[in-house]
């Protein structure tokens, strides 16, 4: 059965790129085929460091959202990674509402997980809202995604009406660790994968690389919980030499 992962958020600056590259590095090791999608018109911040895994896609054109189907029928053994840039919500819901898109991928035996990345901020937390109740099947599963690099107190809330509707719904929630500025800019600047970050040695120092590592292998453990096959050993991760550069 395939997966299908919209990584949104619909607010700027929350991590959602982010997000959907190290969902990408995960699959890299854990062996898991995938093909990736940016609707970053302006950045394309997923496909500069995963290009060789995605492909540009355009929101406001149902021939492109289109091609998320044809992808799903065609290698129905990947996983999907559709990176929604920010304020796409509505025309991506109109493509979903009007293609009975989730009806599609349930007749394909594909699941469906809408990851909604969030900063600490009253905004973030109204737009779950709003995600939650634009969804109301009970096939698909959402994950809250609390990005400590882009809020620092999540209290109000995990002690909100929105956490308990989101956890009525039997959404997973996550942290996502906050990695040292100038290390994630150090980075961006150098284009690197997070392979590369994690063992490029002309690049990175011996402490960088083991932060970065101690960054993913955290964050790897919270995505076994929902994403891990059972037949799959949790401890193997295979790194491919493609991304040393």
């Amino acid at each position: 059965m395939g997966r299908v992962h919209f990584i949104g958020g619909e607010k700027g600056g929350v991590g959602k790129s982010l997000t959907a590259r190290l969902l990408a590095q995960y699959f890299i090791d854990s062996a898991t085929p995938f093909t990736g999608f940016d609707s970053d018109q302006s950045h394309g911040t997923f496909s500069r460091f995963y290009k060789d895994f995605s492909s540009p896609l355009r929101v406001d054109d149902y021939e492109s959202l289109d091609n998320i189907i044809t992808i799903a029928e065609t290698l129905p053994e990947h996983d999907l990674i559709i990176d929604l840039a920010a304020q796409t919500s509505a025309r991506l819901g109109q493509w979903i509402e009007e293609s009975d898109v989730f009806g599609i991928f349930t007749e394909m035996g594909h699941k469906v997980f809408i990851w909604h990345v969030m900063d600490d901020g009253a905004d973030a937390m109204s737009l779950l809202d709003k995600t939650l109740d634009s969804y109301p099947q009970q096939d698909i599963q959402f994950i809250v995604v609390q990005n400590l690099g882009r809020g620092e107190n999540f209290e109000a809330f995990e002690q909100s009406p929105i956490f308990q509707k989101a956890q009525q719904r039997n959404a997973y929630c996550m942290t996502l660790g906050k990695l040292h500025p100038k290390l994630v800019q150090k980075v961006d600047f150098n284009d690197l994968s997070f392979w590369a970050a994690a063992n490029n040695r002309d690049l990175m120092n011996t402490p960088e690389r083991q932060r970065v590592r101690v960054w993913l292998e955290n964050s790897y453990t919270q995505f076994d919980h929902f994403l891990k096959h059972d037949d799959e050993p949790a401890e193997e991760h295979a790194s491919p030499e493609a991304y040393a550069d």
